[in-house]
């Protein structure tokens, strides 16, 4: 009698799904040390039935540093490629990308308890929302939390509402894009993050605004770390020269796109706000 080899734990898990949810990582050798945690988070996400997540890692550059930190696991993938920033690396993983849902996790953030759930369920129960953010809290150094003022109420944002918002407060934009969660179709529709050296995140965030409504979830989504080697926290990142030209280039894109008359879904009609 010959044995029947057995179908590996993993793949019978796997098997077992029928949704899946992309988490999205730009590493680069810096930020490695701080990929422990981004796992840790992601593994203490609970999603309903039928449910789970593969965590796609992208690390722009080619170091030797960032595969040692990268966890044994057969959800997780990794790959390395010449350095473009982060929304090209983003953009690159998104090959590997199966879930019908891409959420964003930077490698130096965390996920709170719930956080994915709560995407799925508000993708899951309206079909007129593209894209969801939560609530962000910045992580310190000493390990404390702070708040960000004026975020919105939990519930839908009308197209425009980002951009019109964004405008009025010195480019400041109502919701953080580093807890974004969208559908991946509509993703890949828009070309991924934007080619820029920096605000490529916002880019995007502005570009889903133009073209289809989002959800704001008020709980806690996402620490999102300060620490001194984060690229936001680099002189060249606050170059005035350079943040009017981001800016330009970004605005332009989502007011190109709002002018359309393609949105998400299909017959969405025209943007409410946006000026």
């Amino acid at each position: 009698m010959t044995d029947t080899p057995s179908t590996p734990p993993h793949q019978v898990a796997r098997a077992a799904m029928t949704r899946l949810v992309t988490v999205v990582t730009a590493v680069h050798a810096p930020s490695a040390r701080f990929l422990p945690d981004a796992y840790a988070s992601l593994c203490g996400q609970r999603l309903p039935e039928g449910w789970g997540w593969e965590w796609v890692i992208q690390e722009d550059g080619t170091s030797d540093q960032v595969r040692p930190r990268v966890p044994d696991d057969a959800r997780v993938s990794f790959r390395q490629g010449r350095p473009g920033g982060p929304g090209v690396a983003r953009t690159i993983a998104l090959a590997r990308a199966e879930g019908a849902y891409v959420k964003v996790l930077d490698a130096d953030d965390q996920l709170t308890p719930g956080a994915l759930a709560r995407d799925v369920a508000v993708l899951e129960a309206d079909p007129t929302v593209g894209w969801t953010t939560s609530r962000v809290l910045d992580l310190l150094p000493d390990g404390s939390t702070a708040g960000f003022p004026g975020d919105p109420g939990d519930g839908p944002l009308e197209r425009g509402a980002v951009l019109g918002h964004w405008k009025r407060n010195g480019f400041r934009a109502p919701v953080h894009p580093a807890s974004l969660c969208v559908r991946r179709e509509l993703l890949l529709a828009l070309g991924g993050w934007m080619a820029l050296p920096a605000s490529e995140d916002t880019g995007l965030l502005l570009a889903l605004d133009a073209v289809s409504r989002g959800w704001f979830c008020a709980e806690v989504g996402l620490l999102y770390r300060k620490w001194e080697g984060q690229v936001t926290g680099q002189a060249s990142h606050v170059d005035p020269v350079e943040r009017e030209a981001r800016m330009a280039v970004a605005e332009a894109r989502a007011r190109a796109l709002a002018a359309l008359t393609w949105a998400y879904p299909a017959g969405a009609g025209s943007p409410r706000s946006g000026s």
